[in-house]
């Protein structure tokens, strides 16, 4: 299988198909609410024993670096969403302008950032401290942005009360930090079952919403124009933050590996924050809309990161700036 082509994507795929057909309904949509809640709160609580706060001390002095980055994840990015859906608020659906808006307050990925930069010939260790802090930031940053975004929008999302974001996100995280010198290696040995507990969480979490979504009316009201307009979108906003990314690292005269680092982190949206944290913020009728622009973006920015990737590689290979 390529390595643009994500597995997990068609295990996402196969959930929203399944969620399509056969939503649950009644008692069902409780035991899948009181489930997601746990599985999110678990998969946070690992992340919180698997994320090295080293890699963060290590890499801190690199600030102008992490800056850059952390600007174009959090500032940048929904800069440009705002700018879209000024430009063209008729485009789309509002929920699911509402979903490039999330999309854009989301942090990096960890995994596929620091996978690519490697292909790249990057900076590994900057894009190892950046990925991770940008997750640890993002359980603060992100509800902020999206509040301040949505309510700005004169949008009443926040159903449930914002202790939830403590209950389910933070306070999991903190104990997973807190066990981390007792478990933290337990955790790595079997990284291969926790992520698979990970990707389970998310799964539960997509049928649920898209279960909901499905019951008033989703597919009704997203045609297949609609869904080409979406794709469209997330690729203007992809090829744009790419852009901006590449000469601002350009423009701060930073060396070539920093600027893979910057270009590679500073432009992923993590799909594995940002569907628990859709599930934590908002009412469960508009989550499986809402998360389909970032699904749809997971997908294009793998494929278009790896083509990129093996192209800086050569770009590397010739400049002769990788150091093993």
């Amino acid at each position: 299988m390529p390595k643009y082509l994500d597995p997990f994507l068609i295990l996402l795929l196969m959930t929203v198909a399944m969620a399509s057909f056969f939503p649950c309904h009644g008692s069902g949509v409780l035991f899948f609410n009181n489930l997601a809640v746990i599985a999110i709160a678990l998969m946070f609580f690992l992340q919180g024993a698997r994320l090295s706060r080293q890699a963060v001390i290590e890499g801190i002095f690199h600030w102008r670096l992490h800056l850059l980055i952390f600007a174009c994840t959090f500032v940048i990015f929904p800069i440009l969403g705002l700018g879209l859906h000024y430009l063209f608020p008729k485009m789309l659906l509002p929920d699911l302008w509402m979903g490039i808006l999330f999309l854009c307050c989301l942090p990096s990925t960890v995994q596929s950032s620091i996978a690519f930069t490697s292909i790249a010939k990057g900076n590994v260790p900057a894009a190892i401290c950046s990925a991770t802090a940008s997750n640890i930031l993002g359980i603060f940053i992100t509800p902020f942005l999206v509040g301040s975004i949505f309510s700005n929008h004169h949008q009443a999302i926040f159903s449930r009360d914002n202790l939830n974001i403590v209950y389910q996100l933070l306070l999991p995280f903190i104990m997973g930090q807190i066990l981390q010198p007792w478990i933290r290696e337990w955790a790595l040995k079997n990284s291969r079952l926790l992520s698979c507990s990970d990707r389970g969480s998310i799964l539960i979490v997509v049928y649920t919403a898209f279960s909901q979504a499905v019951n008033i009316g989703l597919w009704y009201k997203l045609s297949l124009y609609q869904f080409m307009k979406l794709i469209l979108i997330d690729v203007v906003l992809l090829d744009s933050i790419l852009i901006i990314s590449f000469l601002l690292s350009k423009l701060f005269k930073f060396c070539w590996q920093d600027q893979i680092s910057i270009v590679f982190c500073g432009s992923k949206k993590s799909l594995a924050s940002g569907v628990p944290i859709a599930n934590v913020l908002l009412p469960p009728s508009m989550v499986g809309m809402i998360i389909l622009p970032l699904m749809i973006f997971h997908q294009i920015q793998l494929f278009v990161i790896a083509i990129i990737a093996q192209y800086c590689n050569k770009i590397s290979d010739k400049k002769k700036v990788y150091k093993t």
